[in-house]
């Protein structure tokens, strides 16, 4: 259950700080954060680091991450989104499918030979430790996270790259890659 803890704390207050700076109406969340409420607004809000998609020196979106960067098999057809400052030297890094979720577990528990573990069983999230977490010198264990974004409440993840397709996304992956420190 550490993945779960450590993961909803540091991506809540990731979102959080993304969305206190944006200043714009909230965007959906792609993991949840375990019990927390719509806070109230703050009368001086705080004044974080931004958390923001990495970007080259010209401005362009990033290269998608190689399976090697990453250290784990990326599911096939997966359309990279961003990735993130983690904190401690780490990025973690997302990705959007159309597959159903169940599909993606699935995969995940044959390339990664693990059966992982349910984090949340509504909105359907799913969790595997690939590497060794070291509190000292990392933000988040190395892993994948599955969430399900597709109920009958919500057609899915807003792509967030205009016009991509599909238009809204089943599931959302997220990666830790698999470091030496």
């Amino acid at each position: 259950m550490l993945l779960g803890s450590v993961f909803g704390s540091l991506l809540g207050s990731v979102l959080t700080a993304t969305a206190v700076l944006a200043q714009q109406p909230p965007v959906p969340r792609p993991f949840p954060v375990p019990g927390s409420t719509t806070p109230a607004a703050p009368t001086q809000p705080a004044q974080p680091a931004p958390t923001v998609p990495a970007t080259s020196s010209a401005g362009a979106t990033e290269a998608p991450p190689t399976e090697a960067l990453l250290g784990v098999p990326i599911f096939p057809g997966a359309q990279f989104l961003a990735s993130y400052d983690a904190g401690r030297g780490q990025r973690y890094y997302l990705f959007g499918s159309g597959a159903a979720f169940v599909d993606l577990v699935a995969y995940y528990r044959n390339v990664l030979k693990q059966k992982g573990e349910v984090i949340f069983e509504v909105p359907a999230t799913h969790g595997f430790e690939v590497g060794k977490y070291r509190e000292e010198t990392m933000a988040f264990p190395p892993g994948v996270t599955i969430k399900d974004f597709q109920s009958a409440v919500s057609e899915g993840y807003p792509n967030p790259k205009p016009g991509a397709q599909p238009a809204r996304l089943r599931t959302i992956i997220q990666i830790v890659p698999v470091t030496e420190k």
